[in-house]
């Protein structure tokens, strides 16, 4: 445990007694915890430390781990890399002035670390402290979650790192951007973040999650939000990525921008149908009129329509648009079946399963979702999509909800930044739906596509999609990819004891092959709730 304490050489009489309010409020946390530490490190510069000399004897009998250092470093980064050469113990933590441990912290962070002896860096989750020290805005955390601290950092302040295992920042690592936040200890602590998992060899392994509120966070924040792009796109280059890196939705968030393979690949879009042509025809408009990534193929997947008006607007869209294909799916409706031989006739190299009541929002969707599938790591990719009304239809799929799985922010309104801005930032998903998902063929191959003997209606993306994940890939859901979405109004309800029945067995199925999986998923948070889909708390 390190408690490392910044000053600045011109500090005064007022800074220091603010200072020194701050530290009280520290140590006594590190006083009450029901697991003493092995060491707790303070730092001070030599004017302070002789000007506080009772007052540090007095804590030092109080806990007596506490060691005092005097430092002549002069900001925050160099403060850590001092600290480190005097750590005698395995585990680290950086705590800073103002901030409190929870009372049972560091007994949380000892039994996940010795349940877990891969592991190098535990996370644990967090709150914040009002000027009165009232407790506000927890911060229940994913598990390891790669593109979700690409575009924000997640981990926050309560990240402990084993000793060999923590980066040592110093100017060489930090680069031109050390001098300018060397200062600025929120910067710091994504640094040391993201340079952690940018080693070799890191796997999710190493990564453990500490499901408790282990971290009070003091008011005030050193970070300019600005600086994270510079920093991320850093560190994304020195990871061997040409990727771009801009400003996300929300301040201290960012959008990375992956290349697209040269040449672009062919995307075969799936769209099964029966009648419905009010439906169908608005979708398919808007794809062909509002899509910019134009290399696609729009297969229509015609389950038995019969209706006159519907077989004509089949026939003219085919006819006048040479993107699109119509092909005739003669069999009662099971859409795994129908999806699987769409994909069979698809020539494109990536899939895409697409609702006939999906319409695009802007021209983007698809350049974004292909960007993104396209990285070899990736597997299923899905969008934001929202109700006529709106109001959010799909942030994801979160599997545990109402005993399987559900939708994650549903009825959320639009300009809403979600639990933790999740809303408005990539990241990765356990699942999201099959009304607008992409995968690479080869995927969709290896894991044998749809499941129709089980899942001929219901869960078969959720199904689909931890199979990808089984597989080792990474799902991701994007909101830089929006659509509305009219969501089943073409199947309509399961209503009848027929529908009841073949929902029962398919969750039944569900519950069945992936009961374990279902009921703990990384991308959520165990004290987070499963019966209502808002990420309100159990």
């Amino acid at each position: 445990m390190l408690l490392v304490c910044s000053a600045g050489d011109a500090m005064d009489a007022e800074q220091a007694e603010v200072l020194q309010q701050r530290l009280d409020r520290s140590l006594a946390s590190l006083a009450e915890q029901s697991l003493s530490p092995d060491q707790a490190l303070l730092l001070v510069p030599p004017q302070l430390n002789q000007q506080w000399q009772e007052w540090l004897r007095e804590w030092q009998r109080e806990i007596p781990f506490l060691s005092v250092v005097e430092s002549y470093a002069t900001s925050v980064a160099a403060l850590r890399v001092e600290a480190l050469s005097y750590c005698e113990h395995e585990w680290v933590w950086f705590l800073r002035p103002g901030d409190r441990l929870a009372t049972n912290a560091l007994f949380h962070l000892a039994s996940i670390a010795v349940d877990n002896p891969k592991a190098q860096m535990l996370v644990a989750d967090e709150d914040s402290l009002d000027e009165e020290g009232i407790r506000h805005s927890p911060q229940f955390k994913p598990e390891w979650n790669a593109d979700l601290l690409l575009s924000m950092p997640y981990m926050g302040r309560a990240v402990c790192y084993r000793y060999g295992f923590v980066p040592r920042l110093s100017a060489d690592l930090c680069g031109d951007l050390c001098g300018d936040f060397s200062n600025g200890a929120d910067w710091l602590d994504y640094v040391q973040t993201l340079t952690a998992t940018r080693r070799e060899g890191f796997s999710p392994e190493q990564l453990a999650h500490v499901p408790h509120i282990a971290y009070h966070g003091a008011p005030g924040s050193e970070l300019t939000p600005e600086s994270y792009v510079a920093t991320v796109a850093q560190h994304l280059r020195e990871a061997g990525h040409n990727a771009e890196v801009l400003p996300g939705l929300l301040p201290g968030t960012q959008r990375v921008r992956w290349p697209l393979p040269d040449p672009v690949p062919l995307v075969s879009l799936l769209v099964p149908t029966r009648d419905g042509v009010n439906i169908l025809r608005p979708c398919v408009d808007a794809i062909l009129d509002r899509t910019d990534y134009t290399h696609f193929e729009l297969l229509i997947l015609d389950n038995q329509s019969s209706c006159p008006e519907t077989l004509a607007y089949l026939k003219d869209v085919a006819a006048r648009d040479s993107r699109v294909k119509v092909l005739l799916w003669d069999a009662p409706f099971n859409y795994s079946s129908i999806n699987n031989f769409g994909a069979a006739n698809a020539k494109g190299s990536i899939i895409g399963l697409i609702n006939n009541d999906i319409e695009p929002i802007d021209g983007q969707w698809l350049s974004e979702m292909v960007e993104q599938v396209s990285r070899p790591e990736i597997g299923c990719v899905g969008a934001k999509l929202y109700y006529p009304n709106d109001t959010v239809q799909h942030g994801g799929v979160i599997l545990g909800l109402g005993g399987l799985a559900g939708h994650a922010h549903r009825f959320f309104q639009r300009d809403e930044d979600g639990y933790m801005g999740r809303l408005k930032v990539t990241q990765n998903l356990s699942a999201v739906t099959a009304a607008c998902l992409l995968l690479r063929k080869e995927v969709f191959d290896a894991v044998n596509g749809l499941n129709e003997a089980d899942l001929a209606v219901a869960y078969n993306d959720v199904d689909l999609c931890i199979k990808v994940r089984e597989a080792g890939y990474r799902n991701l859901w994007t909101p830089y990819a929006a659509l509305y979405h009219h969501e089943s109004i073409s199947r309509g309800a399961d209503d009848t004891p027929e529908k009841r029945a073949r929902w029962l067995s398919e969750y039944a199925y569900m519950r069945k092959t992936w009961g374990e999986l279902l009921d703990s998923d990384p991308a959520y948070n165990p004290n987070l709730t499963l019966v209502h889909e808002d990420y309100s708390l159990r």
